[in-house]
């Protein structure tokens, strides 16, 4: 059966793919503020044609000037096509002249209207309001008819309310309903969350949890909760691939195995990023496709940065073998990155990937009893599309490790440390492979030296100590 699109590929896939059924009814639920008539209002205009259009019908909301007012700079609105293909109808004069218990010449106006017209969605917001005029066993009647006799048009029912937890137990319209989708604002540092929950979506393998919603000026965006997204089975290719970084690859056995997590730990400044720059480098210098993901510095500063090292990523990214994305901390969102990286890999085979730093992530985000189910759902999505993932997180600069990421750890196939070194009256960089899944490495401590074409990997350091101490690493010669 063709469901009907919200407008919205990933909204689409939360509902169970495709959208909603024809002749279907569905409470859209939520407080104030959670984004319940700009989602419907960006379903009419998404589903609206000269053929079927969208009716939007309001109560005692308010008036249709200050919702258009309040529309206008959303990108899905048009004015153009308000009247011929998306209809507003205010239902208020009705409701107010009615008599008690009688909802029966608003029901019939909205059902007349949907077979004469042949609508592909109705809205009606609020329906919760109708329970100031009605009571509760003559307001199930009265939903009861039009929900069934709507159904028969093919048109789409939305019935929007602002429902208590409580009210969405007992009230006639959730049992009704072959859809229940809850939208949740909820107030916290460093930003508000909204979310959407699909409760009940019959016919349709509805993806559970959860969602994450931004509201911006394209309007309510829908980010699945990567835990629902079950990847498929996967077979990694049995090779490796070269980090670009001189000497490293040495360490690791002639490489990193393809499509495997690498996670990369060190002290701000000593060199993560412009390693994984290079990292990324090397596989544009061979023709591949990466994505970059970053939460401190823009597009703009890591082109500036990569171009001194002698890597051109402008051009890369002007014909689409890069991306950069830059996510402000402030925003961040732990279904929104995993949005970034799914975008990307849908848009093209991606090879390699790189989230800097995965420990801002974490502490931002905070969803700490959510984030181990979350990161080993992200990683297996990024490997079973192919691609190999370089992944920092930050740890102290001296003293014993810190790392945030503690406990999770064994879900990286490789982990590579780099440190600081008290060397004499120097201050120098140390590199070590702690682990590689399945294969052979170097267990020894080598210098790591930055310099003007990048990083590189030094000799072996034979007397260095307090690897596993409270203490600076030092060379005791």
């Amino acid at each position: 059966m063709t469901r009907l699109s919200t407008g919205q590929n990933d909204l689409d896939l939360v509902l169970g793919g495709g959208g909603f059924e024809p002749g279907s009814m569905v409470v859209v639920s939520g407080p104030p503020g959670s984004g319940k008539t700009i989602l419907a209002q960006q379903i009419c205009f998404a589903a609206a044609t000269a053929e079927h259009r969208a009716v939007y019908y309001t109560t005692l909301s308010e008036p249709h000037s200050k919702m258009i007012e309040h529309l206008r700079d959303f990108t899905f609105f048009d004015l153009d096509r308000l009247g011929p293909q998306v209809e507003y109808v205010h239902l208020g004069d009705m409701l107010r002249d009615c008599a008690a218990n009688a909802l029966a010449p608003m029901i019939d106006e909205v059902v007349r209207k949907a077979f004469d017209d042949h609508p592909a969605v109705v809205v009606l917001d609020s329906v919760r309001v109708l329970r100031d005029f009605v009571s509760g066993q003559d307001l199930r009647r009265a939903l009861y008819d039009l929900t069934s006799r709507v159904a028969h048009s093919g048109a789409v029912l939305l019935l929007l309310g602002e429902y208590t937890p409580e009210e969405a137990q007992t009230c006639a319209e959730f049992a009704m309903a072959d859809g229940i989708l809850e939208l949740s604002y909820v107030s916290r540092e460093p930003i508000d969350r909204r979310g959407l929950r699909v409760v009940k979506m019959r016919g349709a393998p509805q993806l559970q949890g959860r969602h994450t919603v931004h509201i911006t000026h394209d309007g309510v965006q829908v980010y699945p909760r990567i835990e629902s997204l079950l990847p498929d089975e996967f077979t990694p290719a049995d090779e490796r691939i070269r980090t670009g970084i001189t000497g490293l690859d040495e360490l690791m056995g002639g490489g990193v195995p393809r499509s495997d997590a690498t996670l990369v730990l060190g002290p701000s400044g000593v060199g993560k990023t412009i390693g994984c720059l290079q990292f990324v480098a090397e596989g544009l210098a061979h023709g591949e496709r990466c994505l970059y993901i970053s939460f401190q510095d823009t597009a703009e500063e890591l082109i500036g940065m990569t171009a001194r090292l002698g890597w051109d990523f402008g051009s890369a990214r002007q014909d689409g073998r890069l991306e950069i994305s830059h996510v402000p901390v402030g925003n961040l969102d732990l279904d929104g990155l995993a949005a970034v990286a799914r975008r990307n890999l849908a848009e093209g085979p991606t090879t390699r990937i790189v989230i800097d730093s995965l420990a801002e992530m974490a502490n931002t985000a905070r969803e700490v009893e959510r984030f181990p189910a979350y990161l080993r759902s992200l990683l297996g999505i990024i490997r079973t599309a192919g691609a190999s993932l370089w992944v920092t997180s930050e740890t102290r600069s001296i003293g014993p490790i810190e790392e945030p990421l503690a406990g999770l750890m064994f879900l990286f196939h490789n982990v590579i440390q780099i440190r600081y070194i008290e060397h004499c009256s120097e201050i120098g960089r140390a590199i070590n492979i702690l682990k590689m899944h399945n294969s052979d490495h170097e267990h020894a401590i080598h210098a790591y030296r930055v310099t003007g074409a990048g990083v590189a990997v030094g000799d072996r350091l034979e007397r260095v100590t307090g690897m596993l101490g409270w203490s600076a690493l030092n060379d005791c010669r």
